[in-house]
Formats: C-alpha cells, sequence, structure tokens
C-alpha cells in the first residue's frame, strides 16, 4: 500500500473517532459502574434491542468465561431489559432512542465508549447471540488467552462468524430464559465459504454458510460477512468500521498468517436461528434500521416463509473446539 493511501487511513481513522466523540450526545447513562474496573479486567461491550430472554445466559456464558465487565448500549428496548441489565453488579448500561443505522449500526456508540473506557484493556465486542469459542476454552479461561497474546505480542484476535440453526423448522422448539442456544441451534455448516483478500484493510472477506445458500442462493456475494475481529488489546487511537469485520489501524486485521501458516483463532457461534427468530426479523423489517436497506431481513422474511428450516444432508451438529479445528474451522496456531 502507497503511502498516500496509508495516509487516506489515518484520517478515516481521526474521522471514525470524532464521529464516535459527537455520538455520545446520543447515550443516556442509566447506570455507571465502570468506577469498579481495575487495571487487567477483560471487558465485554455490546449494542441489544429487546434481548431480554437471551441476556441471562449470554452474560453467564462471557462471566464464566472471564468478563470483568460489560458495556451495554440499549436500543430502545421495551421487553425489560434495561431494569434487567440496570440491576447486573458487573454491567455498566446506557440508552437511546436514536437510530441505530445513523449510528452505523450501533459501531459509534461502542467506539465511543471502547474509546473513554477501554484503553489498555482486552476488550470483547459481541451480540447477544454470538458466543466465543477459541482452541483450549473447555480448559483455559479467556485471562489465559489474553496473556498468552500479550506474550505473543499479539493485539488482536479473529473468529470466523458459524451460523448454528436446529434440524427441522427454526421454530419448532421454544427457547426459555437462561439456556443455552446451542442446545437447541446445534448444527452448522462445515464448509460452503468464500475466502476473498481484502487489501485496502489486510483482512480476509469470509462469505457462506446457511445464510448463503438459503437466502442469497442466487447472489451469494450480497450474503453476510463472517469474518471478525471481536477481542482486541484496545488503544484509544484504534476504531472498528464496519461491525468487528474490519478495524483500523489495519494491522489489527491481520489475524491471519499470510507466510502459509496458521494463527490461533476461534469462532463465535452465532445463535441467531431460533423459535425468537421471526418475530426479531418482522420487528427489525418494519423498523428498516438494518445495512442496505435491510436487504438481509428481507431475505429471511422471503425465505423462512417458504421454508423455516436451515438444515441439510451436509449439516454437521455441533460437539466441540476441537471438531472446528480439525474442520479447519479455527486454529491453535502455535498455542500449545
Amino acid at each position: 500500500m502507497g503511502v498516500i493511501e496509508t495516509y487516506r487511513l489515518r484520517l478515516r481513522r481521526k474521522r471514525y473517532i470524532a464521529r464516535a466523540i459527537r455520538k455520545r450526545r446520543e447515550l443516556r447513562n442509566v447506570v455507571n459502574r465502570t468506577k469498579d474496573v481495575k487495571k487487567g479486567n477483560i471487558l465485554a461491550f455490546s449494542t441489544q434491542r429487546n434481548e431480554k430472554v437471551r441476556l441471562p445466559y449470554f452474560l453467564e456464558y462471557y462471566r464464566d468465561m472471564g468478563v470483568d465487565h460489560f458495556f451495554i448500549v440499549d436500543n430502545d428496548s421495551d421487553d425489560g431489559s434495561v431494569p434487567y441489565l440496570a440491576a447486573q453488579p458487573d454491567v455498566s448500561l446506557w440508552h437511546t432512542k436514536a437510530s441505530y443505522k445513523g449510528s452505523r449500526f450501533g459501531v459509534d456508540w461502542l467506539n465511543y465508549l471502547q474509546w473513554k473506557y477501554a484503553h489498555g484493556h482486552w476488550t470483547l465486542v459481541v451480540d447477544p447471540d454470538e458466543f466465543l469459542v477459541y482452541p483450549f476454552c473447555d480448559t483455559r479461561p479467556l485471562p489465559a488467552l489474553t496473556d498468552w497474546l500479550d506474550a505473543s505480542e499479539i493485539k488482536s484476535f479473529g473468529a470466523m462468524l458459524l451460523d448454528m440453526y436446529p434440524k427441522g423448522r427454526i421454530d419448532a422448539q421454544p427457547y426459555k430464559e437462561g439456556m443455552n442456544p446451542v442446545e437447541i441451534a446445534s448444527w452448522f455448516d462445515a464448509g460452503n465459504y468464500t475466502i476473498t483478500p481484502n487489501h485496502t484493510y489486510s483482512n480476509l472477506w469470509i462469505q457462506g454458510g446457511p445464510r448463503a445458500r438459503k437466502f442469497f442462493p442466487e447472489e451469494p456475494n450480497r450474503a453476510p460477512a463472517l469474518n471478525k475481529t471481536p477481542l482486541i488489546k484496545w488503544d484509544r487511537s484504534y476504531v472498528y468500521v464496519s461491525s468487528t469485520h474490519t478495524v483500523l489501524p489495519r494491522g489489527l486485521n491481520k489475524v491471519f498468517d499470510d507466510n502459509g501458516g496458521e494463527k490461533a483463532s476461534g469462532v463465535l457461534l452465532h445463535t441467531k436461528f431460533i423459535d425468537t427468530f421471526g418475530l426479531k426479523a418482522k420487528e427489525e423489517l418494519e423498523r428498516g434500521e438494518h445495512y442496505a436497506g435491510s436487504v438481509e431481513y428481507k431475505a429471511y422474511a422471503s425465505g423462512l416463509v417458504e421454508d423455516p428450516d436451515l438444515w441439510c444432508k451436509w449439516s454437521e451438529k455441533y460437539i466441540n473446539w476441537r471438531q472446528l479445528e480439525i474442520l479447519g474451522l479455527m486454529s491453535k496456531g502455535n498455542w500449545a
């Protein structure tokens, strides 16, 4: 990359940081427990709207993994999420009625909170339906991973988004508060993925899986991106550009080895497709607050009316992280 393009990316990063700081005016603090955050704590950041049924397991999962404090932006929920989150002793909560689309789909809000509170901390940015799995996660908590990354002088950790789904209709089994959603959505596509280098940002653009084959069979290049960099040793000069798909400085996106080897990486188990999805998709389609005129949710609505079943004869049932490594969906790299 030339000097001019490098300069442009630096300016873009500064503009996004300035934009995030301006967007702080859209956030109203509900409860601020940030004084409890200590040096070395691992912090999680998330936006949510009407996810009350998912929140108990989401918080439990990441607490058990080693997250010390949660920073959550609520986008005008009316399902009891706000009082529930406000009562959690390790949650700092902000509320906004502002446009999700107008905040670049929540990225501006979280960029601001990370700029203000996350400097020097390992930060994990995930949605309430995303569950990080990484090498040895069954025996090594998240601080073991971040300690190894620190010792290896690695500042970012990549994870592929893996869409999970049930066998049969996605609305067949009701999800109840506190349940592990992977108990219902326990299947995934083992293959069917395309990888394209993005030379501007030095990352790999991954697409495919059940959403590509089910909702975008004629235009797979319009399917959602599956590459993410959710775990970063944050610095206030960093900024997410597009969800957690892309971050600046662009060196943080190099979570793969371009010399033919493998870097350690994880998987985000994406449990969107359970019985709550139909109502959620209808709500989001009516709001029109998602990317590209909510084209993704329009495809969902059309596809699920015809056949609310993502399972196929090539589907694999999830067992553990070792299975995902064998399938080449994640790697332990040189972390032994």
